[in-house]
């Protein structure tokens, strides 16, 4: 599915300012696949997702999605097929349009929003029930009045109503309050499972790296230093977990704001 192999990236290369981002990075995921990755800061995580969704060419390596070399499509091709979900929820939909309206530019409906038929409206109207946070009784408001959580819950529907060959959440949940953000992470597990989406999440939080998906990846300096899934990733703890990161990184994780989120 997502074959990346030996990318590297380096940014301001020869100036004061050099920063060798990405190191060598290799990472294959299967179809269906649900990864958590979970690093310091400036480990690499959002600069990966970067290299994925084609915000900056590579240096070096190759890319990969669903059989197809995408080292060098142009980022806007790239984002017809896949989806992503920042840390700020004010991003990735229109504040001054309405519920409906940003559910038909993401479906596509008929090109422009002067198609959007009643069958449309009520598929929109179907596919919010679900969230369970009543927007489908407020489909002509503002996406600019909702809260924080309520504005990611419809981001994350926009990113997947036409399934995206990978999903990739960069700390979707954490802007929001604890409530919010264990809402907002059932909400993407239903839908990663119901679509059996290939996903990448990153996390802050140790536990929910462990908890969802069925894949967790440690980062530092640019490089994968820890990859665990099956058997052995259901028996750790997050004290085994920093301890891999240790032997893997060669240094304790130091982050407080990892460490005081779990």
């Amino acid at each position: 599915m997502l074959k990346i192999s030996n990318i590297s990236k380096t940014f301001n290369p020869g100036t004061a300012n050099e920063k060798q981002a990405i190191t060598g990075l290799t990472l294959h995921l299967k179809p269906g696949d649900f990864a958590t990755i979970i690093g310091s800061n400036g480990a690499g995580k959002s600069t990966l997702f970067n290299a994925i969704c084609g915000d900056f060419l590579t240096d070096g390596g190759r890319i990969e999605l669903d059989g197809r070399d995408i080292t060098f499509v142009p980022q806007h091709v790239r984002a017809r097929i896949i989806g992503r979900l920042y840390q700020d929820p004010m991003r990735g939909s229109a504040p001054g349009m309405t519920i409906e309206e940003n559910l038909a530019l993401a479906a596509g409906s008929g090109g422009w929003l002067s198609h959007m038929t009643r069958k449309d409206k009520k598929k929109f109207q179907e596919q919010l029930s679900r969230l369970g946070i009543g927007l489908e009784d407020r489909m002509t408001q503002p996406v600019g009045l909702l809260s924080g959580g309520q504005r990611q819950a419809l981001t994350l529907l926009m990113a997947t109503m036409v399934p995206p060959k990978i999903l990739l959440l960069d700390e979707h949940t954490a802007a929001l309050d604890p409530a919010t953000a264990e809402k907002v992470l059932q909400i993407t597990k239903e839908i990663v499972d119901e679509h059996k989406i290939t996903t990448l999440m990153v996390t802050h939080n140790m536990q929910n790296a462990l908890d969802m998906g069925n894949r967790t990846l440690m980062m530092d300096d640019g490089r994968i230093v820890y990859d665990v899934e099956g058997a052995e990733r259901a028996s750790l703890t997050v004290e085994d977990l920093m301890e891999k990161f240790r032997v893997g990184a060669g240094k304790k994780l130091d982050n407080d704001r990892i460490l005081l989120s779990n």
